[in-house]
């Protein structure tokens, strides 16, 4: 609770800020290019007049960014006014403040050129306010990866760990041979008759190890291993040892590392197969 009270007295100072930033950058911008006539005023008056400008915007993008959405969700929690919809409405308010700022307390003659230039340095807070809010917007979106990112890093971390660790249990067919290897060294299981052959690596060498059972059953022993996938009906590959998923007219097949042979990949097994990789 207290964390949501500091984010939302952060975000708060953050915003007047930049109200304040902003509101000074028009002060200054009237002042030194004098876009309208204020030669009734002395430089004191003049000064105090110009800062009404800067007041102005002030006060609407206080009202628009944050009572006006403060009212609204405290009656509506869920519903959020779009963002160039607060752009439009501060421009229209700031615009026709600003005619009448300029008519009656400066006693300037509103023309299509006074308003042209009026309209001109009103769209100027909400250019701003956009550049903010897509700043902030990235940097949430940037945040957030980095955050998944360390997420997945962790489960990466563990699945390796897990990899690495593990070892896998061959049971023959009648449960008279029992053959167990690490989940890393096993490189791919193909059907062999009554037997299945299944290759594995012995320091930088592949060698092979015949038992007797069944593809089917020897995918059910190893189903909770997730980088097996089968790619054919008679062979099962470890998806750690793939180079490549090669294509020639209507066939596809797979360069192993360290193996010479090709594995074929049948089409019933490939979408799956594409979508694993």
């Amino acid at each position: 609770m207290n964390k949501k009270i500091n984010q939302l007295i952060t975000s708060l100072y953050n915003e007047l800020g930049l109200f304040l930033s902003i509101s000074f950058g028009i002060f200054l911008f009237v002042l030194f290019f004098q876009p309208f006539p204020l030669d009734k005023f002395d430089f004191n008056n003049k000064l105090l007049f110009i800062a009404g400008f800067g007041a102005i915007v002030f006060l609407f993008m206080a009202l628009v960014r944050l009572t006006f959405p403060w009212i609204i969700q405290s009656n509506n929690k869920e519903f959020k006014v779009p963002t160039y919809i607060n752009g439009f409405i501060i421009l229209a308010l700031s615009s026709a403040a600003f005619d009448f700022y300029l008519h009656y307390v400066g006693s300037v003659n509103i023309t299509f050129y006074i308003t042209f230039k009026v309209v001109l340095i009103s769209i100027s807070p909400v250019v701003v306010l956009s550049l903010y809010d897509t700043i902030t917007e990235l940097k949430l979106q940037n945040e957030s990866l980095i955050l998944e990112k360390k997420i997945i890093q962790k489960q990466v971390e563990k699945y390796e760990e897990d990899y690495l660790n593990k070892s896998i249990e061959f049971i023959s067919e009648n449960i008279s041979e029992n053959f167990s290897l690490p989940i890393a060294e096993v490189v791919l299981i193909k059907s062999a008759d009554n037997y299945v052959e299944i290759l594995y690596t012995e320091g930088d060498v592949i060698k092979k190890k015949l038992i007797r059972n069944t593809l089917k059953n020897i995918e059910q022993q190893i189903k909770p291993y997730s980088n097996f996938i089968r790619c054919h009906r008679i062979c099962i590959v470890n998806t750690h040892f793939i180079e490549k998923l090669n294509r020639s007219y209507n066939s596809h097949w797979l360069a192993i590392k360290g193996y010479s042979e090709q594995i074929p990949v049948s089409r019933q097994y490939l979408l799956k197969f594409k979508e694993t990789l």
